[in-house]
């Protein structure tokens, strides 16, 4: 795998820990590149000292059930992904404007208490997500396209399809997924799917749904 200027290869070349970033419904998969506006103290201070150290943070959801803790933190979702920053631009005003490359999922083992104001996790880096994923071959693109055509027709959205169309399948169904407006569950779903195939059965799936429950919602409105 390979992020910004950086390679990983083995499970020497990631950390053991990372500082994360808890965000509800954003999708970070390897691979796949996702902008962020940085404004809050604490986040700013865990990016530069990303930017000084492997530039390397953990992208993770606030557990699905709302469960909160005793600091009134929400706990996080078992499974995250690591993030290369490999872009950062100053606004002026005090915030940071970063992009972040997938590198590989991870399991959360647990929390670290720290004094930095951000939070840490020890982690187990899922391995498998460094090396090419051959169930790309497999995906069923005819069958994701239409799916997805029909969704954005339905909800009058658009999409580069000339950029769509270049894309190979692994580009395609990451991009796909996380650009996908759905809420925290279905994308955790994208993000926990075993692998390309899976993460793409697992889209149309959830893509089908929507479509059935706009199709209800509409017959239901004309009643």
């Amino acid at each position: 795998m390979q992020a910004g200027n950086a390679h990983y290869r083995r499970e020497m070349d990631l950390p053991g820990k990372v500082a994360v970033l808890p965000l509800a419904s954003a999708l970070l998969l390897p691979g796949g590149r996702m902008p962020l506006n940085i404004f809050e103290p604490r986040y700013l201070q865990m990016i530069d000292e990303g930017m000084a150290g492997s530039r390397l943070i953990g992208m993770v959801q606030p557990s699905l059930d709302g469960a909160m803790r005793e600091d009134g933190e929400p706990e996080l979702c078992e499974i995250g992904c690591i993030g290369r920053i490999i872009s950062l631009a100053e606004t002026g005003d005090g915030r940071y404007l970063i992009s972040l490359q997938g590198v590989c999922r991870f399991r959360l083992i647990h929390e670290l208490h720290s004094k930095a104001p951000f939070r840490q996790c020890r982690i187990a880096p899922f391995l498998a997500d460094l090396e090419d994923d051959r169930t790309g071959a497999e995906i069923d693109r005819p069958s994701l396209l239409k799916t997805f055509r029909a969704y954005l027709r339905a909800n009058e959205l658009e999409a580069d399809w000339e950029s769509v169309s270049r894309a190979d399948n692994a580009m395609l169904v990451n991009a796909l997924s996380m650009m996908a407006p759905y809420g925290p569950a279905e994308k955790q779903a994208l993000l926990e799917a075993a692998d390309l195939r899976a993460r793409a059965e697992t889209l149309i799936a959830i893509t089908e749904m929507a479509l059935a429950r706009e199709d209800e919602d509409f017959g239901s409105s004309l009643q």
